[in-house]
């Protein structure tokens, strides 16, 4: 295998420009860099990155507030798609020239990255590169922490915040076509409206009505089994109240604080289960289970177009900044995606 990455290594160039955070701060401290391309390992590929997906975390990182796990690259981007461009050792499945989307441990704001082949899935059916890219990170997310953590069965009723994000988008496609009956909060009339259109049965305008009380008045009072929760803060006591008898509510963010004042005899009367995960750090060997379950259960349904990611906008490589400003700003609904070329 190694002959086969040196075979392909010809055609591949020694540099390459990147998207580095020259220092912790705002939207303009991303600049090109030129970078060294990285030489995958044993279990690795390099692909040749076509697009890139941006999500908040990359945002959290460019402050300083996120760093990479250990061994990973500098470089923000936690989703990318393109060809293999270059085998290591040990890659039975994958072959140079396959088109391919993967979830990265960073370093997908570049023109080449390498990634464990266990977090590499092939493009859905009739996908481009900058949908496919608008994949990974999203669907590795809401596929463990609301059917696998949060074991969202059919006939259950999901409440998802921030329905109108890339997360939200994609929790209320999958939840909908697996059979749950989906409420989403989201902060304006035409993000409610996107957000029916996509599958929910229930958007609720949070800057103008009670979240808990519309969710019990649209669950006749029982309140949601699993809810998806990225804002923390105040919320958490709300939720409580949002649950149902056996509740699940599922922490992937805190973005409006990680400190908050609960009642939390509601866990001990409503026997609820308060969890939650970040992906980042996980296993190669954890991340590859759940692209496994994806291509199996999901990748059917993104080739029929029955769920598809909701694209935003699309920004060359070298203003990854106003994509930045952009998923700050707070209006995109869905996804937004950088254009490698």
């Amino acid at each position: 295998m190694m002959g086969q990455f040196m075979a392909s290594a010809q055609k591949i160039p020694a540099k390459m420009t990147a998207i580095a955070i020259s220092e912790p701060g705002g939207p303009r401290v991303l600049k090109p860099e030129t970078r060294d391309v990285p030489m995958p390992g044993p279990g690795e590929i390099l692909i040749r990155v076509r697009a890139a997906g941006v999500n908040r975390p990359d945002v959290q990182q460019r402050k300083g507030a996120y760093p990479p796990p250990p061994g990973a690259s500098d470089l923000p981007g936690l989703e990318a798609s393109g060809e293999v461009a270059a085998l290591g050792d040990e890659i039975s499945r994958w072959r140079i020239g396959d088109r391919v989307c993967a979830l990265t441990p960073g370093g997908g704001y570049a023109e080449y990255v390498k990634v464990h082949a266990g977090s590499v899935l092939p493009l859905p059916a009739g996908f481009t590169h900058t949908e496919a890219a608008a994949v990974p990170e999203n669907y590795f997310t809401v596929w463990h922490n609301v059917f696998e953590r949060g074991g969202l069965k059919s006939g259950e009723t999901l409440l998802v915040h921030g329905g109108s994000s890339g997360i939200g988008t994609t929790a209320i496609q999958l939840a909908s076509a697996f059979g749950a009956y989906v409420i989403t909060t989201a902060g304006s009339e035409e993000k409610c409206d996107a957000c029916l259109k996509l599958g929910a049965d229930r958007a609720i305008n949070y800057r103008e009505e009670d979240f808990v009380a519309a969710v019990k008045d649209a669950t006749a009072g029982k309140g949601a089994n699993v809810i998806l929760d990225m804002v923390g803060g105040d919320y958490i006591a709300r939720n409580y109240e949002a649950a149902a008898i056996e509740g699940r509510i599922v922490q992937i963010a805190l973005q409006g604080g990680a400190v908050a004042s609960a009642d939390f005899s509601k866990i001990m009367v409503k026997r609820l289960t308060h969890t939650g995960s970040t992906l980042r750090p996980r296993t190669v060997e954890f991340k590859a289970a759940i692209a496994a379950a994806l291509e199996a259960q999901v990748w059917p349904l993104l080739g029929t177009r029955r769920i598809a990611p909701v694209m935003d906008m699309i920004y060359p490589l070298t203003d990854a900044w106003r994509a930045h400003e952009r998923i700050e700003e707070g209006e995109h609904i869905g996804k937004i995606v950088l254009d490698v070329g």
